[in-house]
């Protein structure tokens, strides 16, 4: 009788997947198949986050993430006692401001500082904008629109035109949707993906959770094509992890006053012969983006090491 020849068993596959959602120590990852799988990072550290591609090994119904895959970008927010990372690989932020309640500037300047810091496009979307409180917004976006920012009009609840006018912006790019908490977010984000509940409930049963689970950051499959990732509402925007230089890169209107510095390495606060401090008495840099570079700064150099 002739021997059976022993065969080796087979590793299993490494498959490539994108990160969809993150619930602390495991994600869901969507496969190159559509399919969604429940992963846990190797080891004691939890870098991934949604955005990155990984490299995942599948065990049964779960999967082990083995490898992030090198990221085009990261934007994520930082203070003296932690780091909160939204998104990864992402083409266009979205800071959604309204006309009702008031928005924060200083939280929308820091969104773009770490937008333009991380080689991201900012867009801001003005929600509510057929209120009658629509112009004093308007009014307090203007400097961003001087900075050459897009700033588009809608009302969420408006589903129809909100499409129409967002999606040609949005399609075929992967787009992270940030905003204060109160600005009509879940809204926009309800008349821009129609199935956004649906998507939320297949991840929370591919979890093995409940319907009501844990607000996480998101993304949603756009239906004409590209991404939008959600995030939960915030009220602060620390950039501790930023150095001088990227601070630097976040104010655009800096860079050619800036080619005019007496000193090479010009702090831009108080130094003769400093360009854009010259831009500044001209008015050619706005006051209150000058002094928001300046509590960066300052914020940055008073940071303790974490």
């Amino acid at each position: 009788m002739p021997r059976a020849e022993s065969v080796e068993p087979r590793s299993p596959q490494a498959l490539k997947g994108r990160v969809v959602s993150a619930h602390g120590r495991h994600y869901m990852v969507e496969l190159e198949d559509g399919t969604l799988r429940k992963c846990f990072p190797r080891g004691k550290r939890s870098d991934a986050t949604v955005g990155d591609y990984v490299m995942v090994t599948l065990q049964g119904e779960e999967g082990s993430i083995d490898r992030i895959l090198e990221r085009r970008n990261l934007l994520y927010r930082s203070d003296e006692m932690r780091s909160k990372q939204f998104a990864a690989n992402v083409d266009r932020l979205l800071i959604v401001v309204a006309s009702e309640p008031l928005f924060s500037d200083d939280l929308a300047g820091r969104a773009l500082v770490g937008a333009w810091s991380a080689g991201i496009e900012p867009i801001i979307i003005h929600n509510k904008a057929d209120l009658p409180s629509a112009e004093a917004a308007r009014q307090r976006l203007q400097p961003f629109k001087a900075l050459g920012v897009p700033i588009i009009e809608t009302n969420a609840t408006h589903v129809e035109a909100t499409r129409r006018t967002l999606t040609p912006l949005l399609k075929g790019h992967t787009n992270l949707l940030l905003g204060q908490s109160a600005m009509g977010k879940s809204t926009l984000l309800n008349a821009l993906v129609p199935d956004a509940d649906a998507a939320t409930q297949a991840h929370s049963q591919a979890l093995g959770a409940g319907r009501h689970t844990t607000t996480a950051t998101r993304l949603y499959r756009l239906p004409e094509g590209g991404d939008l990732i959600d995030s939960p509402g915030f009220q602060a925007f620390g950039l501790y992890h930023l150095e001088p230089e990227d601070i630097v890169r976040g104010f655009p209107e800096f860079h050619k006053p800036m080619e005019s510095c007496r000193f090479y390495n010009c702090s831009h606060r108080h130094e003769p012969g400093c360009g854009v401090l010259a831009a500044l008495e001209r008015g050619e840099i706005a006051p209150e983006r000058h002094a928001l570079y300046t509590r960066l700064l300052a914020e940055n150099e008073a940071r303790s090491t974490y």
